[in-house]
C-alpha cells in the first residue's frame, strides 16, 4: 500500500531534500510552502524524475483557519497521512536580547512554534482514525544549548524539543510515532533569511568547515520513518564533523 508524506517548508533546504527522498522511496508526497512557483516546480521534478503522486499546496503555517481549511481539502487519495514532517521554520536576527526586534520574535514564535502545533493538530486526528502515524519534527542544537544573541531563536526550538516529548506521551495510545531531529549547522537559506538577505554575512557562517546538507539531514528523516513498527528514534542530534557544540566548531 502506498504511504503518504505531508511535508512543511518543502520549497527549499531540508524540505525540499525531504520530497526527493521520500519521492524516490515511492511516497505519495504532499508539499507545502508559501511560494507558489517553486512549489510548482518541485512538483514537476518529483513527476518527471520519479513519477511520483504529488500534491502541492500553497500554505502559511501561521494562519491556523487556512491550515485547517487545506488539511480539509486533500484529495482521498492523499488524505491517509502515514509521515508529517515539520520542517517549516526559521531564524530572523542576531541581537542581544535587549536590542532584539519584537516583531521578529512574534514571526518566528508564529512559525516555529505556533505553526508546528497548527499544521500537527490539523492531522492528529487523521493519525488517530487510523490508530497509526509517525511525526517527525526538526528541531535544532539551538533547542539544547542557548548561544549569545540566539535568545528568542534558541526559545523556539526549545519549544519544539518539549512539545515532541508531549506529543510522544500524549499520543502514546494511537499508535502514532513522534521523533525529533536536531540538526547543528547545515548550509540552507537558514543565514539568508536570518541576516535579511545579507550574503556575504551568511556565507561566512559556513567558512572554513564542511556543515551538513540538506540532502543529510532528509536521508536520516528517511531513516527513521522507514524503521519497523515497533521501532522509534525518539530525539536524534546530528551535527558536521566540524562541530561539536552549538558555539564550537573547528575551522580551517
Amino acid at each position: 500500500m502506498d504511504k503518504i508524506v505531508f511535508i512543511t517548508g518543502a520549497t527549499s533546504g531540508i524540505g525540499r531534500s525531504c520530497a526527493f527522498r521520500f519521492a524516490e522511496s515511492g511516497y505519495y508526497v504532499i508539499i507545502t510552502g508559501r511560494r507558489s512557483d517553486r512549489l510548482s516546480e518541485i512538483k514537476a521534478e518529483l513527476e518527471l524524475r520519479f513519477n511520483a503522486q504529488v500534491q502541492s499546496m500553497e500554505l502559511d503555517i501561521t494562519d491556523r483557519r487556512s491550515v485547517i481549511d487545506a488539511v480539509n481539502s486533500l484529495p482521498e487519495a492523499f488524505q491517509k497521512i502515514d509521515v508529517l514532517i515539520n520542517n517549516a521554520g526559521l531564524a530572523l536576527g542576531l541581537d542581544t536580547i535587549q536590542d532584539g526586534n519584537p516583531e521578529d520574535w512574534d514571526r518566528m514564535i508564529d512559525t516555529n512554534v505556533k505553526g508546528l502545533l497548527n499544521v500537527s493538530h490539523a492531522i492528529m486526528p487523521l493519525m488517530i482514525m487510523q490508530g497509526k502515524g509517525h511525526i517527525i519534527n526538526i528541531g535544532s542544537i539551538a533547542g539544547r544549548e542557548v548561544y549569545q544573541k540566539g535568545n528568542v531563536y534558541c526559545a523556539t526550538k526549545a519549544a519544539v524539543d518539549s512539545i515532541s516529548k508531549a506529543m510522544r506521551i500524549d499520543l502514546l495510545p494511537h499508535g502514532i510515532k513522534v521523533t525529533q531531529i536536531a540538526p547543528g549547522a547545515v548550509e540552507t537559506e537558514f543565514s539568508m533569511v536570518r541576516f535579511s538577505g545579507d550574503e556575504d554575512r551568511a556565507h561566512s557562517v559556513y567558512n572554513g568547515f564542511e556543515p551538513l546538507h540538506p540532502d543529510d539531514i532528509a536521508e536520516v528523516v528517511h531513516y527513521a520513518a522507514s524503521l519497523p513498527p515497533h521501532v522509534n528514534i525518539n530525539d536524534l542530534l546530528l551535527m558536521p564533523t566540524a562541530q561539536a557544540a552549538a558555539t564550537q566548531i573547528h575551522r580551517t
